[in-house]
């Protein structure tokens, strides 16, 4: 038995789940495997589970993959509250389907929604929904090797008022996305512009949840990089302007030293799934891991003095992506001769080994359906 928002439901009565399944007609063609870029295709079915103040969650069903019709007066279009989380599906050479600590996503989905006040979900309910919706579109997870299919679950404020306050009613969702490579770099490393011109989160605010204000917010430094040729954006601490947080799509590790050293979860970052699993197999094999502040004058001494030695990001899109060069002040900084350092590739290598199901993890982080 399971406590929903307070009330005390069996799991025969939350995974009564309704299905829908697509005609013949709807059926949507597959795309080609080797060129399913990021985001641009979408199966055929998706789940929804709807929320209001006095039934708590229900209605759940799996149905095609259709638009919402939402009143123009739903407080997500106002008010902002819509969050989201992003994980895949991975399929092993023998076929089999595999997902990587789907609870710790709906975890940290909580996380997002009770610093937004609202309603939390029943976490092994929605994973073992998931579970049912990604068996009925398994044809639609990819076989080519580097390709997944990417998960996103999403919940928005539906409620028609108006009136700064949490919403009575929601919509969660969750829709899946055939993908390969984030970056078009894919691997290889890329290229990070420093900003201090904006910022990404302030302490006491929401850089620490997966609120889509926060991406919106991201855009125009994005945007002023890519137009510069570069792949992401670097933010620094809202402050001192001085203090490295985290890039726009992952989490940051630098390797200086014999030290591998990260920003620490002081509120204002995004606690990254795939962030803290590159910190539990650092210390697994012994690696002397530290999380604490670090300026951006730091590293680029170390970088200077020959003491750095590689820079990597961390996140479910990307998983591990190899930092070639920094872009500072005007000035390009070369990291690693602008190649892929050793601890990015065997971190690389390890977590798409445990993803895939071709090796398994001390801590059973992946879950074959």
């Amino acid at each position: 038995m399971s406590r929903l928002n307070g009330m005390l439901l069996s799991e025969v009565e939350i995974m009564d789940i309704q299905v829908e399944r697509v005609t013949k007609k709807e059926a949507k063609p597959k795309p080609d495997q080797n060129s399913l870029g990021f985001g641009r295709y979408f199966s055929d079915h998706m789940l929804v589970m709807r929320y209001t103040e006095d039934q708590g969650w229900h209605d759940a069903k799996i149905q095609p993959y259709r638009n919402f019709s939402l009143d123009p007066a739903a407080m997500v279009l106002h008010y902002g509250q819509a969050i989201f989380e992003g994980m895949k599906a991975y399929r092993a050479k023998d076929g089999g389907i595999y997902l990587f600590r789907p609870a710790d996503n709906i975890e940290r989905m909580n996380c997002s929604a009770a610093r937004l006040c609202m309603p939390q979900l029943p976490v092994d309910e929605v994973v073992a929904a998931l579970k049912e919706l990604l068996r009925l579109d398994q044809a639609w997870i990819p076989s080519v090797k580097g390709a997944t299919l990417y998960i996103r679950p999403t919940m928005i404020a539906t409620e028609a008022a108006l009136g700064v306050r949490s919403a009575k009613e929601y919509l969660f969702f969750v829709i899946l996305s055939p993908v390969g490579a984030y970056y078009p770099e894919g691997f290889n490393p890329v290229k990070i512009y420093v900003t201090d011109k904006y910022v990404r989160a302030v302490p006491g605010g929401v850089g620490n949840i997966k609120t889509a204000g926060n991406y919106a917010a991201s855009i125009m430094a994005a945007v002023e990089a890519q137009q510069a040729g570069f792949t992401q954006v670097l933010w620094l601490d809202a402050v001192e302007r001085r203090y490295i947080e985290e890039v726009g799509t992952m989490n940051i590790f630098f390797v200086i030293g014999e030290e591998l050293i990260t920003p620490p979860l002081s509120g204002s970052i995004l606690p990254g799934i795939t962030r803290d699993s590159v910190i539990q197999l650092a210390k697994e094999w012994g690696l002397a891991v530290v999380e604490r502040r670090i300026s951006i004058d730091e590293v680029l001494a170390a970088q200077e003095n020959g003491a750095l030695k590689e820079i990597f990001g961390t996140g479910t899109a990307a998983v591990i992506s190899p930092v070639g060069s920094l872009h500072y002040k005007g000035r390009d900084f070369l990291i690693n001769n602008g190649k892929t350092g050793d601890l990015s590739q065997k971190f690389f290598d390890e977590i798409m080994d445990i993803q895939y199901g071709d090796k398994v993890a001390s801590c059973a982080w992946a879950i074959r359906l």
